[in-house]
């Protein structure tokens, strides 16, 4: 199983840095989304880490700033998505694309609504997902380009992965992203043993991540659009009834914007 690394940037984000083993001295490694070349380059100069390869999932600049100097330095290969308007990626990834990094297979899926170019890489046998803005512990990402349509195809793809599949986010938001779920089903004991625990990892300076797909099936609202709690709670934000699955998640997410 690839061990995995966050390596703090900017005010919440994370690096993700993929290896086969402990990072060691010379040890290739794979980065997720290096907004902050600065944060990145001072990992692998402490660790002794070679960068192999970066990933990206979708065009913001918290996510690929830092990639013109880390693929200058490196001459590395950038996988991305193939219709972003990034100009730094130098392998662009389709629907159903394989790719193999770290005698590791990764299988690429669209996953729209963040941004109309993101994507997430899947592997079962590593039992990861890496989901950059789309899929947070507790939450989802904010409908910049995308619509809740596309946001809830994305959240049962994630749905139906193995429980066990780690979930590699690229944002601490996950005690707001909790507080927001407690108050949309505030009867729910996994969200509020959940809160309990990783206001205790932040507490100490931990992340909160990665979270599973077992968990944020049980926790997270956008992922939970079809249970009677959650319907009933979008019901009574709203004043009316509403039916349909995308609106109920257009209905959480405006909700979350302003709560």
């Amino acid at each position: 199983m690839l061990h995995l690394t966050p390596v703090p940037a900017f005010q919440d984000n994370y690096i993700w840095v993929l290896s086969a083993r402990s990072p060691a001295l010379n040890c290739p490694v794979v980065a997720v989304d290096p907004g902050c070349a600065a944060s990145l380059s001072q990992w692998l100069e402490d660790q002794g880490c070679q960068l192999h390869a970066i990933l990206i999932t979708h065009h913001h600049a918290d996510h690929t700033g830092g990639v013109a100097s880390l693929q200058a330095q490196w001459q590395c290969p950038v996988y991305g998505p193939d219709n972003s308007p990034f100009s730094g990626i130098t392998q662009p990834l389709h629907q159903g694309d394989l790719i193999y990094l770290l005698e590791t297979q990764f299988q690429i899926q669209a996953v729209p609504g963040h941004t109309l170019d993101h994507i997430s890489y899947y592997s079962a046998e590593a039992d990861l997902l890496l989901c950059g803005d789309t899929l947070f512990m507790a939450g989802c990402g904010r409908l910049f380009e995308g619509t809740a349509q596309q946001m809830l195809a994305a959240m049962d793809y994630f749905a139906q992965l193995p429980d066990q599949t780690r979930v590699a986010c690229t944002h601490e938001y996950t005690l707001s992203n909790l507080a927001f779920a407690q108050a949309v089903e505030p009867e729910n004991p996994e969200i509020q043993q959940t809160l309990k625990r990783c206001q205790a990892l932040r507490a100490e300076g931990h992340p909160t991540l990665p979270s599973s797909i077992g968990l944020e099936k049980k926790i997270n609202p956008f992922m939970r659009t079809r249970e009677a709690a959650v319907r009933h709670a979008v019901a009574l934000h709203a004043g009316r009834e509403v039916e349909k699955a995308d609106a109920i998640l257009a209905q959480l997410r405006e909700w979350k914007n302003a709560f």
